[in-house]
């Protein structure tokens, strides 16, 4: 998996720019839930009031206050007289709309204190204020407060003190001619303004992430599909047959997929869900009621009870997908390929029943695990909704006994799916990962296949004087993984300007030798020279640019006619393509079509016939102009006229080049200036057809099966 995360290096700047935001995410909701306490315990409960301090104080209380304070030294560090005497006419005109009982008696206002003052100044002054308002408030909680010894004060928790105070800061406002209700309402609209700010960065900075993660997923599966792409064109036929056509679709479709759907939460996981669970429990810690820590630890082992149990049930399915969709493909391209045949031998039942078996076991599967991920978010919910449940008892009891506020249950409950949630998207990746790791592995399979066919490090040229000589020295040759030879001790050499035709039994390895020229295969032993130059020392596309090959089943591509003419070359000019193809005897039915060469082929080739299929490839080769032309059986779906016309016409095309034509017919070969025979893997006869029908009995046996004796004289 983390070989293929080396690939992300072409947008490292965005991954940079997705963890910043993720961070900067991540702050932003944990900061949510503070503001959600202040909104509940200061904006409602408290009418806007923030601190246990006063922010102003009248002269008379301050000197109740500083009468019964042992801390007179603090107080008057951290509060300013003012009055009419000590201020301005526009000052105070500005203290006096604000602070109406200025004009009665001078005021104390609150200096600016760092927190650790502030905090010093709040547990001083909160109980002296107590001590003050006690006997004009009104509830027999703070009445009893009241009645209390300076021990048994120092005894109460800090947030009932807190509380208390607080209402007695409510008095002396009301003394002082504030009003509470604009007080707080000020406090509400500023502060839900700035969480509404919160939650607006939150929100942009994760649809910028959602959409960045979404490109570096797309540009990393487009970049594996790019390289695994390219290396399977690197493949040999060996490499090809070891992972098989369906397998290599798979891969670089729906496994780059899987990589790709990892991609868009695995930053999300990697970075926000850390910060989120581990920042979650900080604020709990520091901010809020740490005796209630134990219910995160109870939601945590649920989710993780409940992850890791789906964990063991649906995990060994997972693993199975990907080949159960490598069997499908198998089975659906084998029966899309074979339609005709299965047609001709009425297998559709047959073949519909293999295709039913490969998807009822996949559908069998992903039902299977769909269904075990199904039961997870239910079951997921019930957990964070009987949590909630749980904190809202727990708490209730804890806001009954003063220890702790409504707002800060609130925000404990916050907190708390945040740390879950985080949890459960570590749990969820846990899931996703093995099926990417599975596709990690078979997609690194093809990456690091090692080529059989490769081209040399220090490559040679092709000799130009020995231009289109074709030369097999030796050659011994065994496919992969076969015991035993199907090539022995082949040597011939093909000359420019003249025809090398092979014939032989099948299965005697006429298509392998013609294979072996364009090195599509390696050889076991010997060498093969073209130009001159082992074909082994010479880079690939410099090999096949010489060389017009013709397969045994033609292949053309879905486009034109042009397109599948053109394709060697696309600035072949039209009257070259003409040319080609009225060589190739493909003009007649081109000519008959309503959009001439514009006309459409089909993928495959499917919608022209066998002959014409044939025509169309060789006359692809032919447009190339290559040095040395292969046919390799390329005139079986012709009839005998149109192959005599074509063999006729390619003659003045090729009268300088190299021709080498494997046939299963005689009268193809007939007037070739050498035609090679072969046995089980050996040449028995070497010669034209006149010195063959009299030398060699396998050629005499394989003429005489396929014409009269009068024909062949």
């Amino acid at each position: 998996m983390l070989k293929l995360l080396k690939n992300l290096k072409k947008t490292w700047l965005s991954v940079v720019f997705i963890v910043m935001l993720l961070c900067l995410q991540a702050a932003t909701d944990l900061a949510l839930p503070e503001y959600t306490s202040k909104i509940v315990n200061v904006g409602i409960q408290q009418n806007g009031i923030e601190s246990a301090s006063p922010e102003v104080m009248k002269a008379e209380t301050m000197n109740l206050i500083l009468m019964i304070s042992n801390n007179n030294e603090i107080i008057k560090n951290s509060y300013t007289y003012i009055s009419k005497d000590n201020l301005s006419d526009k000052d105070y005109e500005k203290y006096l709309k604000k602070y109406p009982a200025i004009k009665d008696e001078g005021l104390y206002i609150r200096n600016k204190l760092d927190d650790g003052q502030q905090k010093e100044l709040e547990d001083i002054i909160s109980k002296l204020l107590l001590a003050v308002y006690g006997q004009k408030m009104q509830t027999s909680v703070n009445s009893q407060m009241s009645n209390m010894s300076g021990e048994q004060l120092e005894q109460m928790p800090e947030s009932i003190i807190s509380q208390a105070a607080i209402q007695a800061i409510k008095m002396e406002y009301e003394s002082i001619g504030i009003d509470l209700e604009s007080y707080q309402i000020r406090y509400l609209l500023l502060t839900g303004a700035q969480m509404l700010g919160v939650a607006l960065v939150s929100m942009s900075a994760a649809v910028v992430i959602m959409l960045l993660s979404s490109r570096v997923g797309a540009r990393l599966g487009a970049t594996l599909r790019e390289k695994v792409y390219r290396k399977v064109l690197s493949f040999s036929t060996k490499e090809i047959r070891d992972f098989s056509t369906a397998s290599l679709i798979t891969r670089t479709t729906n496994d780059i997929q899987q990589i790709q759907m990892l991609m868009a939460m695995l930053f999300r996981v990697v970075v926000y869900a850390p910060i989120m669970g581990f920042g979650g429990f900080f604020k709990v810690l520091t901010t809020s009621n740490v005796s209630m820590a134990w219910v995160i630890g109870i939601a945590v082992l649920a989710v993780i009870t409940i992850v890791l149990t789906l964990f063991i049930v649906a995990m060994p399915r997972f693993k199975k997908l990907q080949d159960l969709i490598d069997r499908l493909n198998k089975v659906s391209r084998e029966i899309l390929t074979g339609i005709p045949v299965i047609r001709a031998f009425n297998k559709e039942k047959e073949e519909e029943d293999r295709f039913d078996v490969s998807n009822k076991n996949l559908m069998k599967t992903n039902v299977f695990v769909n269904r075990a991920m199904s039961l997870m978010m239910p079951s997921l919910m019930l957990v964070m909704n009987g949590i909630s449940l749980l904190i809202v008892w727990v708490g209730g009891h804890n806001i009954e006994d003063g220890v702790m506020q409504v707002g800060d249950m609130m925000a404990f409950i916050q907190y708390t799916m945040q740390i879950v949630m985080s949890f459960l998207m570590i749990s969820m990746i846990s899931i996703m990962l093995p099926r990417a790791s599975v596709s990690a592995k078979r997609i690194n399979e093809v990456l690091e296949k090692e080529i059989s066919i490769k081209d040399p490090k220090e490559p040679k040229k092709l000799d130009e004087n020995k231009k289109g000589i074709v030369e097999f020295r030796n050659v011994n040759f065994a496919y992969p993984g076969a015991n035993k030879n199907l090539l022995h001790d082949i040597s011939f050499t093909a000359n420019p300007g003249e025809v090398t035709a092979i014939i032989g039994s099948t299965g005697s390895g006429k298509s392998t030798i013609v294979n072996l020229i364009p090195r599509f295969y390696d050889v076991t032993e010997g060498e093969v020279l073209v130009d001159g130059v082992n074909v082994k020392e010479v880079l690939q596309k410099d090999l096949r640019k010489v060389i017009g090959f013709v397969p045994q089943k033609g292949t053309l591509f879905s486009g034109t006619i042009a397109s599948n003419i053109k394709y060697a070359d696309e600035n072949i000019t039209d009257e070259q393509m003409k040319m080609a193809a009225e060589i190739a005897q493909a003009t007649e039915f081109i000519e008959e079509k309503t959009n001439k060469y514009n006309s459409e082929i089909a993928q495959g080739g499917s919608n022209v016939s066998g002959g014409q299929k044939q025509r169309l490839s060789i006359a692809r080769a032919i447009a190339k102009d290559p040095e040395i032309f292969v046919f390799d059986d390329s005139f079986s779906a012709l009839d005998y006229k149109t192959d005599s016309n074509l063999r006729e016409a390619l003659k003045e095309r090729t009268e300088n080049k190299t021709v080498i034509i494997v046939a299963q017919r005689i009268n193809t070969i007939l007037n070739a200036n050498q035609i090679i025979v072969l046995d089980e893997g050996k040449i028995v006869g070497k010669g034209t057809h006149k010195e063959l029908m009299a030398d060699c009995e396998t050629y005499r046996q394989i003429a005489l099966s396929q014409l009269s004796k009068e024909e062949l004289e």
